[in-house]
């Protein structure tokens, strides 16, 4: 499956699979929140809406508007969910990284 059209950016990557982690409940405020529990990486909140703007526009994700919450004074949330040429980019960018890390010897990386 080796097609350049799958290829993201580190921060592109790591927000796709967030996005396909949190389903129904991603949305910008809560995309930036999970990144940095899971792998405690703090991003900035224009940078995630930018990124989930790029992603919308490769067709990796999609948006809806959900219903609005008194929590957030009635304004409603955009809410993300993984295209299927979202899965197929995530499908691609594990299958390239698992051959990649296959191929490195294991003396390069200090095992016997």
């Amino acid at each position: 499956m080796k097609s350049k059209s799958y290829q993201l950016g580190e921060l592109e990557e790591l927000v796709l699979m967030i996005v396909a982690i949190l389903q129904e409940n991603a949305y910008g405020v809560k995309v930036m929140d999970e990144i940095f529990d899971q792998i405690g990486r703090k991003v900035n909140i224009s940078a995630v809406h930018t990124v989930l703007d790029r992603l919308e526009k490769k067709d990796f994700v999609t948006s809806y508007m959900g219903g609005a919450s008194s929590e957030r004074g009635g304004r409603r949330k955009r809410i993300f969910k993984v295209t299927t040429a979202g899965s197929k980019a995530i499908e691609y960018v594990h299958q390239t990284r698992n051959e990649l890390y296959s191929k490195i010897p294991k003396t390069a990386l200090g095992f016997q």
